[in-house]
């Protein structure tokens, strides 16, 4: 694999002039369409010795301007966290990775600027690789004639990819990832992701109450807009020994135990005990078992606990790992 890409927030790079071959876009997922707009970048950049560069941006400029209009419900749900989209980046073979901030000086940026400035100047582009339909600029005013006419001035060839659709001739997109993970369906949403479905976070101090309760869990942050369905999971916990462990998870808000209180994922680790605090682990999602409940009183939730530990086991007793 290639040395970890260098990450950017900033443009021009403040460390090189090195010509780059860039691809623009949010790449939630990084699912199958992606991976095959990534290969052919990185294809491309090979052949003509150029930085294999994706350019993506924080916020998602949908959730900046449904925070801006005050309309939260129009906020895009999010499959994979900063880390995990970066660390797929990485391993599908960018050389640099842009992490452009969204806000008002990029929302109201002209598309000649934004040509100029970031395509430019910024990265030294000699290739450029978008979407057929790809926008960009104040007003989304920027198009491919555009940045065609563009790179006959300044020196950069433009191609363009279609949608990429699946064996079925159904497009592959992060709204559809977000639709199958939406209702629990993680054998389609494998499908288009290329992948079971995984998040990654570092092990947090919780409440300690599943410990008082017979069921201890690892506590994990995930991104408060997460496309996952909140409910129980069937999972296996990878990075915290020398082999997967099996577990099962729940995602949500606990409300039977706490009022408004932020999403989390807490795993409990089935015939396995270690100490995981402040360690990196990724959570990959097997099977979606039941919704969040809220229960009237401990014992009925620990009841429904124990049944989903054993659901789990049933799932492992059937399919091992």
């Amino acid at each position: 694999m290639k040395a970890s890409p260098r990450i950017y927030r900033t443009l021009p790079r403040f460390d090189t002039q090195r010509p780059s071959a860039v691809t623009i876009g949010n790449f939630d997922g990084v699912h199958r369409g992606h991976q095959a707009i990534l290969a052919r970048l990185s294809e491309c950049a090979e052949q003509r010795h150029l930085a294999a560069t994706v350019m993506t941006f924080d916020p998602h400029p949908r959730a900046y301007f449904a925070r801006r209009g005050q309309r939260p419900e129009l906020i895009p749900t999010q499959i994979s966290s900063l880390r995990d989209k970066l660390q797929a980046l990485h391993q599908h073979r960018a050389d640099q990775l842009i992490l452009e901030r969204f806000n008002q000086a990029l929302a109201d940026m002209s598309a000649d600027d934004f040509i100029e400035r970031l395509l430019v100047r910024g990265l030294n582009t000699r290739w450029l690789l978008v979407g057929e339909d790809f926008r960009y600029g104040h007003k989304r005013s920027g198009d491919v004639d555009l940045l065609r006419r563009a790179g006959q001035r300044y020196g950069f060839d433009v191609e363009t990819i279609a949608d990429i659709a699946d064996e079925h001739g159904h497009r592959i997109s992060s709204s559809e990832v977000r639709t199958s993970l939406a209702v629990g369906n993680l054998l389609r949403a494998s499908h288009l992701l290329g992948h079971r479905y995984r998040l990654s976070g570092h092990v947090i101090h919780g409440q300690k109450l599943g410990r008082s309760i017979g069921y201890p869990t690892l506590n994990i942050r995930v991104p408060d807009q997460c496309a996952a369905r909140s409910g129980v999971y069937v999972v296996l916990a990878h990075g915290l020994s020398d082999q997967p462990i099996k577990g099962v998870a729940s995602l949500g808000v606990r409300p039977t135990v706490s009022q408004g209180g932020r999403l989390m994922l807490e795993v409990h680790l089935l015939d396995c005990k270690l100490n995981a605090y402040g360690k990196l682990t990724c959570i990959e999602f097997l099977e979606f078992l039941r919704d969040e409940e809220k229960f009237p009183d401990l014992p009925t939730m620990i009841a429904a606990i124990d049944n989903d530990a054993q659901s789990a086991r049933d799932y492992f007793a059937l399919h091992g790992l």
